[in-house]
């Protein structure tokens, strides 16, 4: 290792981040770090050849071939779009941002689930229509809720349930270690999970095991008056199944944050069905989104000149 490391912060950066990221880790890494920021592709591919250390949200092919890098952090919590093979050939290290996203995303999904329970949906076409109506409503403290994904958003998520009177039935690979009052199972019970449960949010990562694990078999052990919340990836359900389920009502409705296809097709059944609550891959977004990016890389900085074990670590 060289006494100091070289970062670079490579284009392209989602929005306007660069600078507000750039600014928050060099307000928390020490002043002798070289910090190089790509503010556009010719200037991250300039920077390259000197980068010990990549921060990126899109890992560039041709920048993984030019970077002589021995670690990435990426921002993103999900890595289904990085050859993690690659990775462990190379001996490169790759961590991500899980926990990043954990309260927004938490409070996206009960928005979501609040949404249908007390028919906001309803609310909205009536103040639309100018149309003056009482309905009922219910309450999520009735509800069952299956959590598919135990990790830090599923973890937030059920914290925010269980505070609520919600029964909360989680899904994960290990169950010991679910937050306390989940009554957690492993994937292999998953059908009776959702047979237990009205409504499910989706929170797992995409992987060989987990594409497609929604189906028409799955949806209707959930029921008619099912509520779906997907925030993992849209991969992870059968769309074509979802929306055939939506338009028989056989299920109550979805909130759908990610597809299959994004952006969402314009010709896609989903943009009008009254029973959808589409939003455009938003539910991570949060006004403190650089600041926690740069508390994760810069604790893992630390560990890595400490020759510790990286917080985060995939591969």
């Amino acid at each position: 290792m060289t006494d100091h490391p070289t970062v670079l912060l490579a284009h392209p950066i989602f929005g306007d981040g660069t600078e507000p990221l750039a600014a928050a880790i060099r307000e928390r890494l020490p002043d002798d770090v070289d910090l190089r920021v790509g503010h556009d592709e010719a200037e991250t591919h300039r920077h390259a050849p000197d980068a010990d250390i990549l921060v990126t949200h899109r890992l560039d092919p041709e920048l993984r071939e030019t970077a002589p890098v021995r670690w990435v952090q990426t921002l993103s919590a999900g890595v289904d779009s990085y050859d993690l093979d690659a990775f462990r050939e190379s001996g490169v290290v790759l961590t991500n941002a899980s926990g990043i996203h954990a309260r927004p995303i938490a409070d996206h999904v009960l928005g979501a689930l609040l949404h249908f329970e007390r028919r906001f949906d309803r609310a909205v076409a009536q103040q639309r229509d100018r149309e003056w109506a009482r309905y009922g409503a219910g309450e999520l403290a009735d509800r069952t809720v299956c959590v598919v994904g135990v990790g830090a958003i599923g973890s937030r998520v059920s914290e925010l349930c269980l505070a609520l009177g919600t029964d909360v039935v989680g899904v994960k690979r290990d169950p010991s270690s679910a937050p306390d009052g989940v009554d957690c199972v492993t994937p292999d019970e998953l059908g009776e999970a959702l047979a237990r449960s009205d409504r499910v949010v989706l929170a797992c990562p995409l992987t060989d095991e987990t594409r497609g694990l929604i189906g028409r078999e799955e949806l209707d052990a959930l029921g008619e008056d099912g509520v779906l919340v997907n925030i993992a990836r849209g991969e992870v359900v059968d769309e074509g199944a979802l929306t055939e389920a939506l338009r028989d009502d056989r299920l109550r409705g979805a909130a759908l944050d990610v597809f299959e296809e994004e952006p969402l097709p314009e010709d896609s059944l989903l943009w009008g069905m009254e029973n959808v609550l589409a939003t455009p891959h938003v539910a991570g977004t949060t006004p403190h989104y650089w600041e926690r990016a740069a508390d994760i890389f810069a604790e893992n900085y630390r560990r890595y000149r400490a020759g510790e074990d990286l917080r985060n670590r995939v591969v």
